[in-house]
This record gives structure tokens, C-alpha cells and sequence, in this order.
């Protein structure tokens, strides 16, 4: 049942502190964060560490990410494209074939940041094809839209022709899940079975969109009308997520993305999370049973 693992993101700071605890959670794999720079955080010492306490446990560390805008190279993301360069080279240390995180994006619409797209992934795809490591964006808007943006291109699949099309490599995909769809109103179940074998990573993560209060007051006003939301308190079908994905051949992590959900918040955190490893783990399919 553990070719498709459920696991949840650590950030790089604290991924020392807390391996222990996810690993006695009955977490199976751990996507490891940074957000815009590696820093100096010493990698090759992190990923001994690291592999240190989830070699043992059979826990796989699924990606490094960086978050942040390589694109620009301006103000806080000064050091995301070499940070994208260290994430790559050292991947293989960590047991990860995937490095991930957000496009990038140049001043004005989609179409105008795909030749600073082209190449500055252009280069880093070679060199993650070098190292065996692949490239995954996430699919989060970050506040922006198709006219304009800081953060991302990856928004949709508009978008997502436009970046194959540039860097057209077999090693680049997706970092998906249904939130950031459905927070842009579209249906993520069609979406998946088009795109799947696109997606080389995803994110655990959901949305709860309340179609009343959008009848009733449209989505321009004050009223809050959707919430990222854990697996299991959102309202995308998992157990149809996860049967689409093994009909098309994947077999990589879902990583659960805490630290959005509204009620499951604060001292509630790990409680979410845990559900949700339950939950996804019940959608995998639950236990493996030998056939008689």
C-alpha cells in the first residue's frame, strides 16, 4: 500500500527536533521546507541527521523545497536560485529524487515572466537531470492572477501549457493539490486525470468553499467564503484523488501541509494532522491484506 506514502512538511529548522515525534506519529515520509533561502543551514550536516532517524524507520524523505522567487533574484528571494542550485546538488543525500517550490515571476502577466521561466529552469532542470533529481512547482496562486503576481506562474493549466512548452523536459512537473484549485473555482477531479502524469509530488492539503454565503454575497465582499482546510474536513473526495493517481501510474508522497486549517489550529495542529494521516491512509486503501 506504501508505494503512494502519507507524510507532512517540516520546515528546515526544526526538522531535527521534530523527526522524531513524525516518526512515532506513523508518518511515512517528510517533505523538508525552506522559504526563499537554504540560509546556512549546512545540508550535507542536515541530511546525515536526518537520515540518521528515518533510515531506520523506513520513513523517506520525499523533496526539498524552496519557496520563493528565483525568477527576480530581488529583496528576500536574493538567494532562492542558489538556493535552488544547493537544494539540487544535495538532494540525493537526503534519499530525495524531487526538489520543489514555487516558478518564480517576473512584473506583469504570465506570458511575460515564460522567458526568464526558460531560462533560468532551462539550467536547473539539466542540472537536476544530472544529479537524478526532478522538479515540481506547487500550484499556488500567492494573491496573484494572470495579469499579475510576485510569486508564481504555476496557477493553472493555461499557465502549465505555457511552461511545458518552454522547458519541455521530462524531469519537470507539478506540485499539486486541490486547494489552490478549488479556491480559483476549478473542479480538481477532471483537472487530475488530465494532468497526472504531470504531477510528480503532492501536497495534502484541502478547501472547504461555502456556495451559500458566494449565492448569497458573491466573492468581492467581506465575507469569508472558503478555508484551506486538512485532508478530511475539506470537501475534495480523496479516496477518488488517490484512485485517479494509482490508475495513472504514481507513485509518490502525499505530504499533508498543515498550518492553514482554521479550526484545527494552535494546540490543535498535530491533532488535524494525525486525522489526517488516518484519513488518507483509509483512502489509500487502508492495511495491505495478502491475497489467499
Amino acid at each position: 500500500m506504501e508505494n503512494i506514502r502519507i507524510g507532512t512538511l517540516v520546515n528546515a529548522i526544526n526538522t531535527v527536533d521534530h523527526i522524531p515525534t513524525l516518526v512515532n506519529l506513523g508518518f511515512e515520509s517528510l517533505s523538508i521546507t525552506f522559504w526563499e533561502s537554504t540560509g546556512d543551514i549546512n545540508l550535507v550536516e542536515l541530511a546525515k541527521k536526518a537520515r540518521a532517524m528515518t533510515d531506520p524507520a523506513d520513513v523517506k524523505i520525499s523533496s526539498l523545497s524552496v519557496f520563493g522567487n528565483p525568477l527576480t533574484g530581488e529583496g528576500n528571494s536574493a538567494d532562492t536560485y542558489q538556493s535552488w542550485i544547493r537544494a539540487i546538488d544535495n538532494a540525493p543525500l537526503f534519499g530525495a529524487d524531487m526538489v520543489t517550490g514555487f516558478t518564480g515571476r517576473m512584473p506583469g502577466s504570465i506570458p511575460e515572466s515564460i522567458p526568464a521561466f526558460k531560462k533560468v529552469f532551462g539550467e536547473l532542470v539539466r542540472r537536476a537531470e544530472n544529479n537524478g533529481v526532478k522538479i515540481a512547482f506547487e500550484n499556488c496562486y500567492m494573491g496573484g492572477n494572470w495579469a499579475s503576481g510576485d510569486w508564481n506562474i504555476a496557477v493553472n493549466p493555461k499557465a502549465w501549457e505555457l511552461m511545458f512548452d518552454a522547458v519541455p523536459n521530462d524531469n519537470i512537473g507539478l506540485e499539486w493539490e486541490p486547494c489552490h484549485q478549488m479556491v480559483q473555482f476549478i473542479d480538481p477531479i477532471p483537472q487530475l486525470r488530465k494532468w497526472a502524469k504531470k504531477i510528480f509530488h503532492v501536497h495534502g492539503k484541502d478547501a472547504t468553499i461555502a456556495w451559500d454565503v458566494l449565492k448569497e454575497n458573491g466573492n468581492g465582499g467581506p465575507e469569508e467564503w472558503c478555508w484551506h482546510r486538512t485532508p478530511g474536513f475539506g470537501d475534495s473526495n480523496w479516496t477518488d484523488i488517490i484512485t485517479i493517481l494509482r490508475q495513472n501510474g504514481y507513485t509518490g508522497c502525499i505530504d499533508i501541509e498543515g498550518w492553514h486549517d482554521p479550526v484545527y489550529v494552535g494546540d490543535l495542529e498535530m491533532t488535524g494532522q494525525v486525522q489526517a494521516l488516518k484519513y488518507l491512509k483509509a483512502c489509500r486503501g487502508g492495511d495491505f491484506i495478502q491475497n489467499p
